[in-house]
């Protein structure tokens, strides 16, 4: 693959992989079984703030991006498109679909929700621009404390739900299966994503690569 072809890919993959995350996010929104953890927590501020939900995705995700000073995180292509792309997407989202009605409706679309998620991820991540401001956030966090991803991970996880919860975020069967579920896809979704090296080095900003973003 020629190095313009190579980037053109990265590029595709960025945008595509980002705008599912938020078509996804939205879905399991409209299924109303529960939301991955970061949501609960936007949907439960945006109960309490009449802003809406990827507004308050994307005003969460900048002021996110402060807590990398300290860390000394570097941001990359990725991490400020995670910003902007994501909520937008939500957003367009849940203006074009209404709440699914019946208990049929609700799960298959929660289970197709999470699994456009989990493809999501391995597209926007293969795309090796800089993680998102949240992953980078877990990562900053384990390199300075020097604790295990998955103990910081959980740990922010938690503080999330409970407190989005505790605003009146929706917790559910939704958010459990998103939870034991997103890591096994994730990894599939890589492999399957995954961008070879190209022939001629291309000169990117570019962020973290992959394997210090997961497990998801």
């Amino acid at each position: 693959m020629s190095a313009h072809g190579h980037l053109t890919r990265r590029l595709l993959q960025l945008y595509v992989g980002l705008t599912l995350y938020g078509v996804s996010s939205a879905l399991l929104v409209r299924s109303g079984l529960g939301l991955e953890p970061w949501n609960v927590l936007h949907q439960g501020l945006s109960e309490r703030t009449g802003l809406s939900m990827g507004i308050v995705l994307t005003i969460v995700g900048a002021s996110i991006l402060l807590l990398w000073i300290p860390l000394r995180q570097r941001p990359g292509l990725g991490t400020v498109s995670n910003v902007l792309v994501i909520g937008a997407a939500m957003d367009a989202t849940l203006a074009l679909t209404p709440d699914a009605r019946t208990w049929v409706a609700r799960i298959a679309l929660m289970v197709f929700a999470i699994v456009l998620n989990g493809a999501a991820t391995g597209l926007y991540i293969s795309a090796r621009f800089g993680p998102g401001p949240r992953d980078g956030l877990m990562t900053g966090l384990h390199r300075v404390t020097g604790l295990s991803i998955r103990l910081v991970r959980t740990g922010i996880e938690l503080t999330v739900v409970a407190t989005g919860f505790a605003l009146g975020g929706t917790v559910g069967v939704g958010t459990l299966l998103y939870a034991v579920s997103i890591g096994p896809l994730a990894q599939l979704f890589l492999r399957v994503f995954a961008v070879p090296s190209a022939s001629v080095s291309t000169v990117v900003a570019t962020g973290p690569s992959e394997r210090a973003i997961l497990p998801r």
